[in-house]
């Protein structure tokens, strides 16, 4: 399976495009549970420019009806990320201070129930800077949000066939 690059610029330029908007070619969740992680999941597409069409535990979107799970929730977009063997984007936990432009960081509860997938698009003054949907958002520090704990996904790259 040959490796590509994650084209962390590409991640950057979607997230600024549509933080405010909604791309007609994807459904808007918002109003049934939340946009986050679809609008996080389309970002990463933008750079990965790969699906993985597995059913039930790949990561794809063909329309509202016809996607994974892990398209549009937080924790089977985590389990997929971080178990994908397969083809598509695949990443590791690691601590914030090691994430980059492009990186997904997901926001959660104390008991551990994660909530929300804003995506880094940036840095200021060792501030994280990041994009999301449902409450819109464009370079905004991830401090400004209230969690008890945090966990950074770390893309490490796109596999092919």
């Amino acid at each position: 399976m040959e490796e590509l690059i994650y084209d962390r610029q590409l991640v950057y330029e979607y997230a600024k495009k549509w933080a405010f908007k909604r791309n007609p070619k994807f459904y808007d969740f918002s109003k049934i549970g939340g946009d986050c992680t679809n609008f996080a999941s389309q970002c990463i597409y933008a750079g990965a420019k790969i699906m993985n069409y597995t059913p039930v535990l790949g990561w794809f979107y063909k329309s509202a009806n016809d996607r994974t799970a892990s398209w549009t929730g937080v924790e089977y977009l985590y389990n997929f990320l971080t178990t994908n063997s397969g083809v598509g984007p695949f990443a590791k936990v690691v601590p914030l201070s090691e994430l980059e432009v492009g990186d997904i960081v997901q926001l959660g509860t104390a008991t551990g129930d994660f909530y929300h997938s804003p995506v880094v698009v940036g840095f200021s003054r060792g501030q994280i800077l990041v994009a999301a949907h449902s409450y819109d958002a464009f370079n905004k520090p991830l401090s400004s949000y209230n969690f008890a704990q945090a966990r950074g996904l770390h893309i490490l790259g796109v596999r092919k066939e």
